[in-house]
């Protein structure tokens, strides 16, 4: 069955789902274009996450406007047992957008993956180097980004 939304609440998405405003309070710039408060903005989007009608609201990195203009996803090789703890030790590093577990399989057994920006050349490298010797694990395979070729949210009203 096909959702169906008010006109209010799709002016509401459509501004929500693209670049948020960049302000101390981007729901309310929302709601006040919209003409409604920032509690319905924060309310409709909650409830649409709850319902699972939306998976996740997050933000973006555009590292190469923020000036990180060299990036690496490392995927690290990390017993089970120590995925949260490795995973803390990680999320911290203000270097790093994401940190995130995924299954492995027999042919690609790393387990932890995470996104470094660096400001110059050779910064993920240390990076990656102090990560290693913080968490006392050198198993790891550094994929660098050479180009970014698409970076786009979903558009579902206009």
């Amino acid at each position: 069955m096909a959702i169906q939304f008010t006109e209010t609440e799709e002016r509401i998405l459509a501004l929500a789902g693209g670049d948020l405003p960049d302000t101390e309070r981007p729901f309310k710039t929302i709601a006040d274009a919209v003409g409604v408060t920032e509690q319905e903005v924060i309310d409709l989007l909650g409830d649409l996450k709850k319902r699972r009608i939306i998976r996740r609201f997050g933000a973006t990195l555009r590292h190469q406007k923020a000036g990180y203009g060299h990036n690496a996803m490392v995927a690290w090789r990390v017993p089970d047992e120590r995925t949260e703890e490795v995973g803390r030790v990680f999320a911290d590093r203000p270097e790093i957008s994401h940190c995130y577990v995924r299954r492995t399989y027999p042919e690609w057994t790393y387990n932890v993956y995470t996104m470094i920006h660096g400001e110059r050349p050779g910064h993920t490298d240390e990076v990656v180097a102090e990560l290693e010797k913080a968490v006392g694990i050198d198993d790891h395979c550094t994929l660098r980004s050479l180009k970014e070729l698409k970076k786009t949210s979903m558009v579902y009203f206009k």
